[in-house]
């Protein structure tokens, strides 16, 4: 009998054939084009082309074919409208109103014009909270605003300590949650760990004590719900490259809560401005009413094209369906992991009874070994340092096949002792597997 007809193998191959047999979503896989011969699991990174942005970038490319510059008026959308429109669409996946979206910039340009907008230290109210675990460009850009203000971020930089490495404890932010902080910003899910952190207690302790929390949503934008005029938050900001699939460097997105709409622009541009004025040519600037108004450049329509597409997979199938299965199919691949590869050294960055959002973080001291071995052998993961393998069941175009073989081959590396490769160059070695 092979291994992979051994009993604990067999049962698992069974329940994925029988749940894949009763997915009401299998049907999307087609809309997408995979690496031929592989099993993609980082689209927590990049998700794939599908065929519904391809086609809207084709309609944007002949608009501007048929049109010229009146495209601007005469493309369907017309471009001039494209950043309003698009952010309208976007509203309902974080349970916003429609005018407190924009779709502009990227995700880093977005939380400048956040911060710039926003940030006012008064007062002994004039600190900046992050987390120890967050993604570095959003500490950069924390930093950076305190320099521009004069204010040493040695001393005026404050960071929510991780107990492991790995996970944020509720305690620690709410005490982190007080004065002199005058802003905070943390990330709905954690990078690395996976770890969904819980965004209506926090946005409401911070509002209890006057500091005002942006929420960076780039790691759970379209595969996790939310509700942030529910739950009264100040603002957000995110990608559009990973679970909404709208290509690499996609344009951006922000949020601003409407009790904010009376605050100028922190970083003002002609895009930003009052639509029926902004041709007006004006020296004084008139800002839109809402989000629209943190708009800073002419749009990048040929970028935001693919947006158009991806983002009718999502209505069509909607946003709750894609977070059930999203949650089985990570429980089913933390299944197989622990069946399958424990006595492998491999363990999981996020407890069980944390909540994640939708990709599973294993461990492992040859992990960026590992990331490259399992693409050789036709398995697309993500690698983070220090031992992080990042796996991403995402499940427009995943199946619980797909998870098993994917630990199956993992399995294979580690029994074989498949992890190193003497013959890849240092240089190499300590790129393969990591990006952006």
């Amino acid at each position: 009998m092979s291994d992979d007809d051994a009993p604990d193998i067999a049962d698992l191959k069974e329940e994925a054939r029988q749940r894949d047999g009763a997915d009401p979503l299998r049907y999307l896989r087609d809309r997408f084009y995979l690496p031929p011969g592989r099993l993609y699991f980082d689209g927590n990174s990049l998700g794939p082309l599908s065929r519904d942005a391809e086609t809207e970038v084709s309609r944007v490319l002949d608009a501007w074919r048929v049109h010229g510059v009146e495209g601007w008026t005469e493309a369907t959308p017309p471009w001039f409208f494209l950043a309003e429109e698009l952010g309208a669409r976007v509203a309902p996946l974080i349970g916003a109103e429609p005018t407190s979206v924009i779709v502009t910039g990227s995700t880093t340009v977005n939380l400048h014009q956040l911060l710039a907008t926003l940030y006012h230290p008064e007062g002994g109210r004039h600190a900046l909270l992050i987390d120890a675990l967050a993604f570095p460009s959003d500490t950069y850009a924390l930093e950076s605003h305190l320099r521009l203000r004069g204010l040493p971020p040695e001393t005026h930089l404050r960071f929510v300590p991780s107990r492991d490495g790995r996970t944020l404890r509720l305690d620690d932010l709410l005490d982190a949650l007080t004065p002199p902080v005058r802003l905070a910003v943390l990330p709905s899910v954690i990078y690395t760990s996976g770890q969904l952190l819980d965004m209506e207690r926090l946005t409401a302790a911070a509002r209890e004590r006057e500091i005002l929390l942006l929420w960076d949503l780039s790691h759970s934008l379209g595969i996790v719900p939310h509700a942030l005029d529910a739950i009264g938050a100040d603002g957000a900001f995110w990608c559009h490259y990973k679970y909404l699939n709208a290509g690499p460097g996609a344009v951006g997105g922000l949020y601003l809560n409407r009790r904010h709409f009376d605050k100028r622009p922190g970083l003002a541009g002609w895009f930003g401005s009052d639509k029926a004025r902004q041709f007006d040519m004006s020296p004084t600037f008139v800002p839109a009413v809402g989000a629209g108004a943190l708009q800073i450049g002419t749009p990048p329509i040929l970028a935001m094209a693919p947006l158009l597409g991806a983002l009718r997979i999502h209505e069509e199938v909607g946003l709750d369906a894609i977070r059930e299965k999203s949650l089985r199919l990570v429980d089913f691949l933390r299944r197989c992991a622990r069946s399958l590869l424990t006595p492998f050294d491999i363990s999981f960055a996020l407890p069980d009874d944390l909540p994640h959002g939708g990709h599973l973080a294993l461990t492992h001291p040859e992990a960026k070994s590992l990331s490259r071995r399992l693409r050789e052998n036709g398995v697309v993961p993500d690698f983070r340092p220090p031992d992080i393998l990042r796996l991403a069941p995402v499940p427009l175009y995943l199946s619980y096949a797909d998870c098993l073989a994917a630990v199956i081959t993992l399995r294979r590396l580690l029994q074989t002792g498949g992890v190193a490769d003497a013959s890849t160059s240092a240089s190499t070695a300590s790129t393969a597997g990591w990006v952006p």
